[in-house]
């Protein structure tokens, strides 16, 4: 049984805090990567449409012999320029991943960009609304939007986002988002939660805090966020290193050590900037 506490999203629908992300993973890895995730006690996986590897993650969930009830699958819409999105065509890229899943229903359905510079995410997030109707996708939700993108789905669709999935790490802490998306009850999520290792897994303050409770620096990330109130989906290819970022239970950072990585926010950013993200 996996000891991960959930959360209660603003649908009712429960979501464990923390989950296995499979970004970069390529699809003939991801059946193994995603076995070894179910086996270590991880029930929330994210997949996406661009990452190509709902195949290989569907076989992993289809062989794991848990009941479908007891796992989380997110996946997400690539809203790419080559479409202008109509309802009929995100029925049919969400079919798609159902099909490459072998689902009959994702437990979470992330648009993954706001794409702003081409006006569509609204009609987006409307068909999104009749999936969740339908129960075919248990919550929608979005990745990469700001306050002002949030604020005009719930004026002008009616949709209150589940979740919010954004960069988010040390070095990048989003206070402005996720207090609008903790006033709209809407669950922040964290991908690249650990700055894609890129620096903050050997900075000072963190390898302080890691030795200071006996863990490494993922696990002092980790834990973290966690106590911020932020889901996150670690990633890992590695067997270690998916038992590692999943014992993170054990131990509690101080206010201390909140405020010390409090100060490590300089807003360095390892993606798009969401206001001018676009696709060739």
């Amino acid at each position: 049984m996996s000891n991960v506490p959930s959360i209660t999203l603003n649908n009712g629908v429960s979501m464990p805090q923390l989950g296995f992300g499979v970004w970069q993973v390529p699809d003939d890895e991801a059946t193994a990567a995603v076995s070894h995730a179910l086996e270590a006690g991880y029930r929330s996986i994210d997949t996406a449409a661009v990452y190509e590897n709902e195949k290989g993650t569907g076989k992993a969930l289809a062989s794991s012999g848990l009941p479908r009830e007891e796992l989380f699958v997110t996946t997400k819409l690539w809203n790419t320029q080559k479409i202008q999105w109509t309802r009929d065509e995100v029925f049919r890229a969400f079919d798609e991943s159902l099909d490459r899943l072998g689902l009959d229903y994702v437990d979470l359905y992330l648009i993954h960009w706001p794409r702003a510079v081409r006006d569509d995410y609204l009609t987006i997030l409307r068909a999104f609304g009749e999936l969740h109707t339908s129960g075919r996708a248990k919550a929608v939700g979005v990745s990469n939007f700001k306050p002002p993108h949030l604020r005009r789905v719930i004026d002008e669709t009616g949709v209150v986002p589940a979740v919010n999935q954004i960069e988010l790490h040390p070095n990048l802490q989003q206070a402005e988002t996720r207090a609008f998306d903790a006033e709209h009850r809407i669950a922040t999520e964290a991908w690249s939660p650990l700055g894609q290792g890129k620096g903050i897994l050997t900075d000072p303050v963190i390898a302080s805090i890691a030795e200071k409770h006996g863990v490494t620096p993922a696990q002092a990330i980790l834990r973290w966020h966690l106590q911020l109130g932020n889901v996150v989906i670690p990633k890992s290819v590695t067997p270690s290193r998916i038992k590692e970022n999943i014992d993170v239970f054990g131990f509690e950072l101080d206010a201390d050590d909140m405020a010390a990585v409090a100060g490590l926010d300089n807003g360095t950013r390892l993606g798009s900037d969401p206001d001018t993200m676009d696709f060739q």
